[in-house]
């Protein structure tokens, strides 16, 4: 038998938090996929749009299709680390698209574009790892109160997804410990 995931409220204002948290995570590695593609526009398009919606316009299809558009810009990049910067992107610009059920895959919605950036950089620097840890770093010191508290409504990561899903998995787990906690109101 499987078990129905529970809902999750989530506001807009919620949703504008966590896309704005991404596009901001996305956007430090941008550089890197323009540098080995830089007459496509893709992934600033769709960190673009993710600014939009997390400034109060809509999320419509035309942030979904940037996405989407973003993702398949991964497939063209000369290097992991330019595709990893394009997941980022297409990572912010999905964030809007979390979902408020209670499950474990949907904090990849919320920490998806940290982890695909921390992973570009490390890419950049020879595959060192200590670059990723100051990436994430860096990461959670952007993550506001509401992204945190959106976070803790969640499961915590799941397990697998390779280096990015280990970052994700790093990320949420110090997100997660940086959390104080509310007092319950009678």
């Amino acid at each position: 038998m499987t078990e129905t995931a529970r809902e999750i409220v989530l506001s807009k204002q919620d949703l504008r938090e966590v896309t704005a948290f991404a596009a901001a995570c996305a956007e430090v590695v941008l550089a890197v996929f323009e540098a080995d593609q830089p007459d496509d526009s893709r992934p600033r398009d769709a960190i673009g749009a993710a600014w939009e919606f997390a400034r109060g316009g809509e999320r419509g299809k035309s942030l979904r299709d940037t996405a989407w558009a973003a993702l398949k810009a991964a497939k063209s990049p000369e290097t992991a680390a330019a595709r990893e910067a394009a997941l980022a992107a297409m990572s912010a610009a999905g964030a809007a698209y979390l979902h408020p059920l209670a499950k474990a895959t949907q904090v990849k919605h919320i920490l998806g574009a940290g982890a695909y950036a921390a992973r570009a950089a490390e890419l950049v620097a020879g595959d060192d790892r200590n670059v990723g840890a100051e990436h994430l770093e860096r990461a959670a010191h952007r993550a506001t109160p509401v992204v945190i508290d959106v976070l803790a409504r969640f499961p915590a990561a799941p397990a697998g997804g390779g280096r990015v899903g280990e970052l994700i998995r790093i990320l949420d787990a110090g997100l997660r410990g940086s959390r104080t906690p509310t007092p319950d109101v009678p």
